[in-house]
């Protein structure tokens, strides 16, 4: 009963959460404005965005198969396409932009009988993409900070490398890692989730060449996630530079990890303050996100089609034997 009231609270608030910034931000900006907008926007260039979104998704699984093969996990491509999907669509309605993520470890787990590899696979996957985030954020920052043109951005860039280094430090460093686990020492079953989690997450320093490619696949992903943005902006008629894309982009995603409805409410708050710094409308601001986000939609539909399509034994459900180690909420 506990349990049930804890997780209608989350939900509640995280509900609340992205309510009241959507109530915020459209207090702020009219309707008509995403409207016309949406109107005047290229169909075209639409299309080509989404293509974009849906191939970083695949690039996304692929990233994760090469983390689960360094870590010595042997899964179907079938169970790892489903569950990476699944991810996908229980992203849209659970804490944060990493909520998914659990889900999709339990389904594999139940896959491949190995827990600890997979949440360690999921995780390191999550770290990857959080470092290629940082690094797209510093070179693009670097290279194009005279033409951004806005010295508050470098706040979170700086914000998100120490954040990085710190996480990183943290999990692979032995002393350190065994100091903060020790709080879960009353809790025998999570402890030894964890200390077995470290010993698969630590097994990337003996594979560095897999680790740098999912770093640089990570960032490569960010890239084009940042160009996807830049062309929503040039259908609706926005002339912005893309390398502001390249800086913001990264910072808007990682704001996406508190908790929320999938980043619904934050994302479009980050898009209209860092947009209208460089001149662009708050409803068009809005809409840039409003249509990234229906990209997002568009694409969990697939992994709800494959939820419910799996019949009652492939469903994902998660109970107290399935809590495996907390994933890292960056």
């Amino acid at each position: 009963m506990k349990e049930q009231m804890k997780s209608a609270l989350s939900f509640f608030g995280r509900f609340a959460l992205s309510a009241v910034l959507l109530v915020w931000l459209f207090k702020y900006i009219d309707w008509k404005d995403i409207i016309n907008a949406l109107k005047m926007a290229d169909v075209r260039l639409l299309c080509w965005a989404f293509a974009i979104n849906f191939l970083i998704q695949i690039m996304c699984l692929v990233r994760w198969i090469l983390l689960m093969k360094a870590l010595n996990l042997s899964a179907s491509w079938g169970a790892t396409f489903r569950y990476f999907f699944i991810g996908l669509f229980c992203n849209l309605f659970l804490p944060t932009s990493i909520g998914g993520d659990v889900v999709k470890a339990i389904g594999m787990s139940r896959s491949v009988g190995n827990k600890a590899k997979v949440f360690a696979s999921v995780v390191l996957d999550r770290l990857s993409g959080f470092g290629g985030l940082v690094v797209l954020a510093l070179v693009a920052y670097i290279f194009g900070h005279q033409i951004i043109d806005a010295p508050a951005v470098m706040i979170p860039v700086v914000t998100l490398t120490l954040l990085s280094l710190t996480i990183g430090f943290m999990l692979f460093h032995e002393k350190v890692y065994t100091f903060c686990y020790r709080i879960f020492t009353p809790i025998p079953r999570v402890h030894k989730a964890l200390m077995d989690m470290h010993a698969d997450v630590v097994l990337m320093k003996a594979r560095k060449r897999t680790a740098v490619g999912c770093v640089f696949i990570s960032a490569m992903l960010q890239v084009m996630g940042a160009y996807m943005y830049y062309l929503i902006a040039v259908a609706l008629g926005q002339q912005v530079s893309l390398m502001y894309f390249m800086v913001v982009a990264p910072i808007v995603c990682a704001v996406t990890f508190l908790p929320s409805i999938g980043g619904l409410g934050v994302r479009e708050v980050g898009w209209v303050y860092f947009l209208a710094r460089v001149g662009v409308d708050k409803g068009v601001a809005a809409s840039v996100s409003l249509i990234s986000f229906f990209f997002v939609i568009v694409i969990g539909v697939l992994g709800g089609v494959f939820y419910v399509t799996s019949g009652p034994s492939g469903r994902v459900q998660c109970t107290a034997t399935d809590a495996g180690p907390k994933l890292p909420e960056a």
